[in-house]
């Protein structure tokens, strides 16, 4: 194999976040695709810049990958601010947020990823921050317990979730703007790919960019992840330059289908249909019978398979589509 990790994996590790940092686009008018999110919010920013203001607390939602870290970065430095970024899970108790909320200067941007595995108290400990700007923790505990607040610097929340369905109701309505990230179209995965070639030095032509992005998932981090595996390939077996046969070559040696799916995409997909007729089959089986966490299988595998209908959920379990069985070339059961 060329690479033993997931080629499609959507998580990154530290060598590739290293990496993407000098692909991603520094501001708005740099950043491809999610056309209406960076309309509204090249509205809201300018608004905010001539009142003196700190941006209203922003949502993102949506799959992995999608450039929710890199807007909120641009968002800070649209707005000429610092940012500081964390996550759910590494805030565990209120002391961890007042720390974080109490070191931010006027107008600075906090930026919570996977801000729905955010520990209850500490969500609860956080609604004071976001609408009053002030900080109301209890010291002590029974008789002798007592509340004090602590006054915050003015600051704007960016949340970013993969599971917006997780966020509580309190949470969810104090964030003033919302906005669902969605996939990215061929075209805008194409622009992406020529604009990572270009900064990493690699010459592509229009058919090889073509060629990589129908494989990306619609997805920029699997994109770029991709172009430089086929950049490697190309410059030990071609001539250095990317075209649609050695784009094509070189992906088919990592694994990674016409459709963007790789041997773990096919497995959950050939072990409905082996092992179950298709399916329905409930997710606690699929993740016992594949080896995965039921997590996993959610947030990172189903949502491309339901997008290029190639799985359905439903209320019995998962159900593979003619579409699938189409493209795996199997017959399909009739009961």
């Amino acid at each position: 194999m060329f690479e033993e990790s997931r080629i499609t994996d959507i998580h990154q590790n530290f060598e590739e976040e290293r990496v993407e940092f000098t692909l991603r686009p520094q501001t708005l008018d740099e950043y491809i695709g999610q056309k209406t999110v960076t309309d509204n919010l090249k509205v809201f920013i300018t608004a905010t810049k001539l009142r003196g203001e700190p941006l209203d607390h922003v949502l993102f939602y949506g799959p992995p990958g999608l450039g929710k870290t890199t807007l909120a970065n641009i968002i800070a430095k649209e707005l000429g601010v610092d940012i500081r970024i964390t996550s759910g899970p590494s805030i565990e108790k209120a002391g961890d947020l007042a720390a974080i909320l109490t070191n931010l200067n006027d107008n600075d941007v906090l930026f919570i990823d996977e801000i729905h595995r955010l520990n209850r108290s500490v969500e609860e400990v956080l609604y004071s921050a976001m609408e009053d700007f002030a900080l109301d923790i209890i010291i002590g505990k029974g008789p002798s317990a007592k509340s004090i607040r602590i006054e915050l610097p003015p600051f704007t929340l960016i949340g970013a979730t993969t599971r917006a369905g997780l966020l509580s109701a309190p949470l969810r309505d104090r964030f003033g703007v919302s906005h669902k990230m969605e996939y990215y179209n061929i075209d805008e995965i194409k622009a992406i790919i020529i604009r990572g070639a270009k900064i990493l030095g690699v010459k592509i032509n229009e058919d090889g960019a073509i060629e990589i992005s129908k494989r990306s998932r619609g997805t920029p981090r699997i994109a770029n992840r991709l172009l430089k595996r086929v950049r490697d390939y190309c410059e030990i077996k071609g001539n250095g330059t990317i075209d649609k046969l050695s784009a094509k070559s070189a992906l088919d040696m990592l694994g990674v289908d016409s459709n963007g799916l790789d041997d773990l995409d096919r497995n959950i997909i050939n072990s409905i249909i082996e092992n179950y007729d298709g399916g329905p089959v409930g997710i606690e089986t699929l993740s016992l019978l594949l080896g995965e966490d039921r997590r996993t299988l959610e947030e990172v595998y189903e949502p491309y398979l339901v997008k290029i209908g190639f799985l359905k959920r439903t209320n019995r379990g998962r159900v593979v589509t003619p579409k699938a069985y189409q493209h795996f070339k199997k017959a399909e059961v009739k009961i």
